[in-house]
């Protein structure tokens, strides 16, 4: 008996002092999670280790020499990978959406489309238009609506005049002159002093929403408790009348257009450094990066409505109120809910004179009836 517990102690000394060399080499040079693998394989090892060295292999029957290391490994290997999977899936603010199904012709595209034909046509020295992801479905129905039938692939790295590339590079193509147009939230400061020659055109409305957890009881808040939150100076959904359980407030990169939404919504506010997670950088090194949004029953994240209510799937999150203002169309519409914004066709100093024409026919009666009926919210005096 005393030899076996010596032959323990030494092999859980020996196996995890280089065990524990593997978990840090791994968080030095794999992906985020994968020293986590290495852990798990590194315990279930180190437990089978332990009873073979006491004997209890020695006393099972065959078939349990194979069930028990393989049940030692596979519960926790299998229950890890079945929960990364979930968060996976119920991540929201970084979710994909699949444009394609909203290019202008494609077959059973999803865009939106007027009634009658359009009253003006662009047919030929076509605007190049470029824009944020969630006002994509408009533009498409517009190019649908006065562009030549043609593909419109919406890849940034395709040739065509139609793409997306969000809003931060579409930014910077209209800032170089690469495009003509995008359509986008207001810019930052940053984004808009590259801007030479702006022209920003108010097309439709948009809420900048705030999202929860299903399960929060958290119902609303109020634009205070919402700058302190995402100031640091309320850390604790008790503080709000929700659980006792710490805040995890999510932000998006700087330059999109949510994190811009949120930068106005401080209103001066500084903003509290957002949650990381460690990443490798490509010399090995590990640096801090923003986490991505997950709907963890603690979180908060923001986006605006029409691209987490329309574009992605819901996933169990909830949106708040804001002083006690449901961010619906009626109270978009009313300009009651506080965070109500427009959104924009915006140009540089575009040499196309089809520019002009093209914004006036947005702000006619099918251009806004267009928006409405793509599920954004239409400009009061249309």
């Amino acid at each position: 008996m005393a030899k076996r517990i010596f032959g323990i102690i030494v092999f859980t000394v020996i196996f995890g002092f280089f065990s524990f060399i593997a978990v840090v080499f791994s968080l030095l040079t794999s992906t985020q999670n994968g020293y986590i693998y290495v852990g798990i394989i590194a315990a279930t090892v180190l437990i089978i280790g332990n009873l073979f060295i006491s004997g209890v292999f020695t006393r099972v029957s065959k078939r349990k020499r194979i069930l028990i290391p393989f049940t030692i490994f596979a519960v926790p290997l299998v229950g890890y990978g079945s929960y990364e999977a979930y968060m996976s899936h119920i991540e929201i603010q970084n979710a994909e959406v699949d444009l394609t199904t909203y290019e202008p012709f494609h077959e059973n595209t999803q865009t939106v489309k007027l009634e009658e034909s359009s009253t003006f046509q662009i047919k030929d020295n076509l605007l190049t238009l470029d824009g944020a992801t969630a006002l994509y479905p408009v533009y498409a129905a517009f190019v649908r609506a006065v562009y030549p039938e043609d593909s419109y692939p919406h890849s940034a790295s395709s040739q065509s005049e139609v793409v997306v590339s969000k809003t931060n590079r579409a930014y910077d193509r209209l800032a170089n002159h690469e495009v003509d147009m995008i359509f986008a939230a207001g810019p930052s400061d940053k984004q808009e002093s590259k801007l030479s020659d702006i022209e920003q055109t108010p097309i439709g409305k948009e809420a900048f929403v705030f999202f929860v957890h299903e399960s929060n009881p958290v119902q609303s808040l109020t634009v205070e408790e919402l700058q302190n939150i995402y100031a640091g100076d309320i850390t604790n959904w008790e503080e709000v009348g929700g659980r006792d359980q710490e805040i995890i407030a999510f932000q998006r990169p700087e330059g999109s257009g949510s994190q811009t939404g949120l930068q106005k919504m401080m209103d001066g506010k500084s903003i509290m450094d957002p949650p990381t997670d460690q990443r490798v950088t490509g010399m090995g090194g590990v640096i801090e990066k923003a986490s991505n949004y997950r709907n963890h029953r603690n979180a908060i994240g923001f986006s605006y409505r029409y691209f987490a209510t329309e574009m992605v799937e819901n996933n169990g999150i909830k949106l708040l109120k804001v002083n006690d203002i449901r961010p619906d169309v009626p109270s978009i519409q009313a300009d009651e809910y506080p965070f109500t914004s427009h959104f924009y066709a915006i140009t540089n100093g575009t040499d196309n004179s089809h520019a002009q024409p093209f914004i006036e026919w947005m702000l006619s009666e099918q251009g806004q009836t267009l928006i409405e009926k793509t599920g954004y919210v239409p400009l009061d005096d249309f």
